[in-house]
């Protein structure tokens, strides 16, 4: 429990009193925390804290404190692009970061994703990307672009020459798992597990030490991607994961079925994909305005 919290918790003067009982301190409870600075994702988690806040440190015993709910996460729907618009932000991103932007846009990858990818991800003969470790630590495999193809051979070029540069250079392997930097001590200075997006620059490994060349800082294309949105004059909060919504969206507007989407995007559950069926390109829900039935 941070000083932060206990601040909040008694500047705002939530002391329930045990004379309540339920039904005051739950209506409270949930008044505090949906008012001021705790307005936001983790909102769920502030109940066990106000439990352990009571047990633990007032040492006060209220059995029926553990029945309040959780309030419900507010249900927020993602910013999603045209294709108008898509067009618009990745006609004014060249270079690699347009190349990254576009591979994400084209795959639906989270970023760290794309960065993470090595050589031997590629399947160039099955036109497919294999994603490991993905969020939730899963493997899985999406499509690789047709368009995008003469692009990542190129950028395999480019990084077949840095890595050649490190080798006769003598330099590190690149980070490996664990469990795999073991079962294959040489694997780290072998093509196949190089970058495909290598950092220009090395850097020191905080983990180990070392001295090696890790993949491109998320924060390049993060930057990238404001100054494209500045430069195209979108309007939208436009962000780097935003290509990732839009990706979902205009797979559903185009037909795919939601468990294809689920299973392109890592989704666990298909309940996280169906967040994308309420910003669908049906306008105000599919329903026709009476106004414009006059």
């Amino acid at each position: 429990m941070s000083i932060g919290f206990v601040h909040s918790f008694v500047t705002m003067g939530c002391a329930i009193r045990v004379s309540w009982g339920q039904p005051r301190s739950s209506t409270f409870l949930h008044g505090w925390l949906m008012t001021g600075r705790l307005l936001h994702r983790p909102i769920p988690r502030h109940c066990p804290r106000c439990f352990f806040f009571y047990r633990e440190v007032l040492r006060i015993d209220l059995p029926w404190l553990k029945e309040i709910g959780r309030p419900k996460q507010r249900e927020r729907v993602p910013v999603v692009l045209s294709r108008t618009e898509v067009t618009r932000l990745l006609s004014v991103m060249e270079d690699t970061e347009g190349d990254l932007a576009r591979l994400l846009y084209g795959t639906g990858m989270r970023l760290m994703e794309a960065l993470r990818l090595r050589v031997k991800d590629l399947d160039f003969d099955r036109r497919e990307i294999t994603i490991r470790e993905g969020k939730g630590g899963k493997d899985r495999r999406v499509m690789l672009p047709d368009t995008l193809a003469p692009v990542l051979r190129q950028r395999l070029e480019m990084a077949h020459g840095v890595w050649q540069r490190d080798r006769d250079a003598e330099m590190p392997g690149v980070w490996m798992p664990d469990a795999l930097g073991r079962k294959y001590p040489r694997a780290d200075k072998s093509w196949p597990w190089f970058w495909v997006w290598p950092s220009d620059r090395m850097s020191v490994d905080p983990v180990s030490g070392i001295t090696r060349r890790h993949h491109l800082y998320e924060q390049r294309l993060q930057r990238a991607v404001r100054k494209a949105v500045a430069t195209a004059r979108l309007t939208k909060p436009v962000s780097v994961h935003t290509l990732r919504h839009s990706f979902a969206t205009h797979l559903l507007e185009s037909g795919y079925d939601i468990r294809t989407v689920q299973e392109l995007l890592g989704h666990a559950d298909v309940s996280t994909t169906m967040i994308y069926t309420h910003v669908l390109n049906k306008g105000g829900r599919g329903v026709t305005s009476p106004l414009d039935q006059l």
